[in-house]
């Protein structure tokens, strides 16, 4: 894989991450404050009245999801280091170029 894709692939996960942040995320701060202001967790519907849950498995959750948001964001950070560290595009063997140049010229 190229230099570039590298860096694009780098940006892509970095933003997924965030992106992940965003949708999924709000969904784990009522859990965490009532898990440590109060130490009894609820599940609210609404249509019927809340059920109290085991704030343990909510946390799991929570952890799962940091997990994940973190896995992203250090694969999109190391793929931008590789990007910018490799070789570039740039850097293509005679035999492999394309397009127009000094060999590409009819032979007199």
């Amino acid at each position: 894989m190229s230099d570039t894709r590298f860096i694009i692939l780098g940006i892509g996960l970095i933003f997924a991450g965030f992106i992940v942040v965003a949708v999924f995320g709000s969904q784990y701060f009522g859990p965490t404050l009532e898990a440590t202001e109060f130490g009894d967790c609820y599940e609210y519907f609404d249509d019927r009245p809340p059920v109290p849950v085991d704030c343990e498995t909510l946390l799991q959750g929570k952890a799962l999801l940091l997990g994940l948001i973190i896995g992203l964001i250090v694969a999109g950070a190391l793929s931008l280091v590789k990007g910018a560290r490799g070789s570039w595009d740039q850097n293509v063997k005679p035999e492999d170029m394309v397009g127009p140049s000094d060999s590409d010229k009819p032979s007199d």
